[in-house]
């Protein structure tokens, strides 16, 4: 067991946790939903994110929410702040140990696709990983390769759109291409993904999302669209316009997440 599993089960407690719900930009206000809750600064938790980047939390949050102990992680380090594509593995590696057999990820992103509008929810159902990092790469083991067939566990997209269908949030699905940042896309790569398939753009995700397959999570996603693409709108795209955005995301999802997680 990583000492962060440790600490967290000394201050929180030793009850396993369901799943590990990670926050993207301007979504920490989701945390609040938690009841029961233990607040750890990640500052206490070693390997945890070092909170570089504004609109983003720096806690682990662990309560209870639609009747399951659940760990949230209310910010996350991207790859574009040191260029470490596993970043991320501490926390993921310490949320295995507590127990999560799920991984749920939320970000902010910019749509490709014009019926993808801003304030928008939609489900990652794939990824292209454009960025070309990999957080496995040093991974002396036979683990290091893992199979991204269904990496986006479809039995979780089905109950999140059944859910969204049923709250009335029109939820959409498309395909998320990992970016690495921390400059926003050319108007002339907005074009490449599009004619490559993908659907939203962004700088995180991917690399959470091999991590939990190999760490042997089953792996749920959800984009809150902010933005339009570089040249498919007159929008001045920006951090602050992004963190701006991502409230009307953050209400969608303060009601989706929830009944999700009931029905894990």
């Amino acid at each position: 067991m990583t000492k962060a599993a440790k600490t967290i089960r000394k201050i929180a407690g030793s009850e396993p946790i369901a799943a590990a719900l990670v926050l993207g930009s301007g979504l920490s206000s989701i945390g609040d939903l938690l009841a029961d809750k233990v607040t750890i600064p990640y500052s206490e938790l070693k390997g945890f994110p070092g909170g570089g980047v504004s609109g983003h939390g720096r806690d682990l949050l662990i309560g209870t929410m639609g009747g399951k102990r659940l760990a949230i992680l209310t910010g996350r380090e991207h790859y574009y702040e040191h260029g470490n594509a596993a970043a991320m593995r501490p926390a993921l590696e310490a949320m295995a140990d507590l127990g999560a057999e799920k991984l749920l990820l939320t970000n902010s992103a910019g749509s490709l696709d014009e019926n993808i509008r801003p304030g928008d929810l939609m489900l990652i159902s794939d990824h292209i990983n454009y960025a070309g990092m990999n957080p496995l790469i040093g991974e002396p083991t036979d683990r290091r390769f893992v199979n991204m067939v269904n990496c986006y566990d479809s039995d979780l997209r089905a109950k999140a759109q059944g859910i969204g269908d049923r709250l009335d949030l029109n939820v959409k699905q498309g395909i998320y291409l990992w970016y690495s940042g921390p400059s926003f896309e050319t108007v002339a790569e907005i074009q490449m993904a599009i004619r490559l398939g993908a659907t939203a753009v962004g700088m995180s995700t991917a690399p959470e999302v091999i991590l939990g397959r190999y760490l042997g999570m089953k792996v749920w996603a959800c984009s809150s669209i902010t933005n339009m693409g570089a040249g498919l709108s007159n929008e001045h795209i920006s951090h602050e316009h992004t963190k701006t955005m991502a409230v009307q995301g953050a209400e969608k999802l303060r009601k989706l997440i929830p009944a999700l997680v009931e029905e894990l």
